[in-house]
């Protein structure tokens, strides 16, 4: 019987492994991720293991099944489920990853259930007038005050920011708007990083981003100038993400509408341009 649900379980992980190394919807022969596997495209220096949790998870045991498709190995998860460490539930067949006790092999200290961190995480970010920052909090407060209701109504706008985390470590800026498009508006918007790819490394969250740049001449865009930023995983639930950096937390909501929220930053980004022209020419 054991035999037999091994070899189910060597299946399943064929198919994943062929299925991965395809890279799903990434089709673009020239992707840095095309016909690799998830292991090769590790940060150096990540000790994360990574595999697919098998039958027999539970609060205090998490069961692994290797990408090299060796035999499930168990790990005793008491001390990670004590101490908040278990990100995501796993659930047979999902895409975890393990960071080990550097004293005891055996013993989880973190879990991290990466299908369930893939996805489209979002927060909502409010605009200032330009030049905000420079005046004194009396100003400022006078500023907001005497603002006429038709320009708060205009510019005012909340607009949601975020990103996707694909397949292959692959990654997507949510509700971003080229700066160019912004530049005759009278409020900015906070600085959204352009995502490019993402990994873990060692049980945290590594984002990488640059700066996008746009061929008017062959209409190609090259990312230049490019950055990880790290960041610790706070919490992780079905639609609750928490990330913390250099002492500041951030939380996120799972959104699977992307074109929806880029549309609507776009269209915010235009009306915004549109009515400060008007205003320039009056």
């Amino acid at each position: 019987m054991k035999t037999k649900y091994h070899s189910i379980v060597l299946l399943v992980i064929f198919v994943v492994a062929l299925l991965v190394s395809c890279g799903g919807k990434n089709n673009d022969e020239n992707s840095p991720t095309r016909g690799k596997m998830n292991d090769e495209l590790k940060l150096e220096g990540d000790k994360t293991i990574y595999g697919l949790a098998c039958e027999g998870c539970s609060d205090s045991t998490v069961v692994l099944l290797p990408n090299d498709g060796s035999d499930p190995v168990y790990y005793d998860i008491i001390d990670a489920t004590r101490n908040h460490k278990i990100m995501g539930k796993p659930k047979v067949g999902d895409w975890i990853g393990i960071v080990l006790n550097p004293e005891d092999s055996t013993v989880a200290d973190l879990v991290i259930n990466l299908d369930e961190l893939k996805g489209t995480w979002c927060y909502v970010v409010m605009p200032k007038m330009r030049d905000y920052d420079k005046l004194s909090a009396k100003l400022q407060k006078r500023l907001m005050r005497d603002m006429p209701d038709s320009i708060k109504e205009t510019f005012m706008i909340p607009r949601e920011y975020g990103f996707s985390l694909k397949r292959q470590w692959t990654a997507q800026s949510v509700g971003y708007v080229r700066e160019s498009s912004l530049q005759e508006s009278p409020v900015v918007y906070p600085r959204l990083a352009y995502f490019t790819a993402w990994h873990i490394w060692n049980g945290k969250l590594v984002m990488t981003s640059g700066e996008p740049k746009f061929s008017a001449k062959s209409k190609e865009m090259s990312i230049d100038n490019l950055r990880q930023d790290t960041c610790d995983i706070d919490y992780l639930g079905n639609d609750s993400l928490v990330l913390s950096s250099d002492g500041e937390s951030r939380s996120y909501y799972r959104n699977s509408d992307v074109k929806n929220i880029n549309k609507k930053a776009k269209d915010i980004a235009a009306k915004q341009k549109q009515k400060a022209l008007e205003e320039i020419k009056n």
